[in-house]
């Protein structure tokens, strides 16, 4: 890989992966929502969200279906940024248009581009095994396969050391949207599975999928863990009001006996990248906590005392 390599990061888990395999000055630019490891935070800003702040769950949803009725996108690209920051390669994302800035959200940008255009690499991971195809994807792109290939060992085994033995599987309802209600697909029952849960709603290698009050009810987790997407644990804690307004609330079991959680959605479990291994430790972390551990902000979980 030359010295001299430019690289941009649209997507919070790429540039985590991008520094996994020692790309950090390398990196050039970043999107709104990069924040992690903190150096990335001094890198020019390429992109921007058309969501205004302070919105609820409900209303970022509205919000949204009305962009995209719009036939619009989310999110804006700062063109004239972008070129002048001269990448070799931009990593995106393809996955999820609502998440973060896709393919198509660049092809403006890159139709006017002078001079040699950039190489894009999107990743667009389902499950685990995705995760770890983007990670050499990236290396590839990098001529960086054999680093690549030794950061996913690393995490592979860290996620193996993790995996629970126990003869009893709480059952788990990850929730990653509040109003509507969604539960966590994707990688999270994998996770949910390593930590010694038992994943309730979702499929491991299946989109989020939309979940009915009736049918959490039914069901009747053992434990209840908020994950919002894009959600750090304070914006969780100020929604948590809508859920306890909703009259299954109370009959939950979890309710009862103290076991909902509330997770940092937007730092581990919605970035598909390095850090999937302490989301699983925290979901190990509340599936098996002491009634007295509350957690804290430093371990990325706290238990909602109502």
């Amino acid at each position: 890989m030359s010295s001299d390599l430019r690289v941009v990061s649209l997507l919070p888990s790429a540039t985590e992966i991008a520094v996994a395999l020692g790309l950090e000055a390398n990196l050039v630019g970043r999107s709104h929502e990069c924040d992690f490891p903190n150096f990335v935070r001094d890198l020019p800003v390429c992109t921007s969200t058309k969501l205004e702040k302070g919105l609820q769950s409900d209303e970022i949803d509205k919000r949204v279906q009305e962009i995209v009725r719009q036939g619009l996108s989310v999110y804006e690209v700062d063109t004239p940024l972008l070129e002048s920051l001269a990448p070799d390669v931009i990593l995106t994302q393809s996955q999820c248009a609502v998440c973060a800035v896709t393919p198509n959200d660049l092809e403006e940008a890159l139709a006017t581009w002078i001079g040699k255009k950039p190489q894009l690499i999107s990743l667009a991971p389902d499950n685990l095994a995705d995760v770890w195809g983007d990670f050499r994807k990236v290396g590839d792109a990098v001529e960086r396969p054999e680093i690549a290939e030794q950061a996913i060992e690393r995490l592979q085994k860290s996620l193996d050391s993790l995996t629970a033995s126990t003869a009893t599987q709480p059952t788990v309802a990850a929730i990653e949207w509040i109003e509507p209600l969604m539960v966590a697909g994707n990688w999270v029952p994998e996770l949910i599975e390593i930590a010694g849960g038992q994943s309730l709603f979702a499929t491991a290698g299946q989109h989020s999928p939309w979940l009915e009050w009736d049918d959490l009810l039914a069901s009747d987790p053992d434990k209840i863990i908020f994950m919002p997407c894009g959600y750090q644990i304070p914006q969780t804690l100020a929604e948590m009001p809508t859920m306890e307004k909703h009259p299954h609330w109370e009959k939950l079991s979890a309710v009862k006996s103290g076991e909902v959680f509330l997770a940092d959605g937007h730092h581990f479990f919605n970035r598909p990248g390095p850090r999937l291994v302490e989301s699983a430790q925290i979901i190990a972390d509340t599936l098996y906590a002491d009634a007295d551990d509350d957690g804290d902000l430093s371990k990325g979980w706290i238990r909602w005392k109502g």
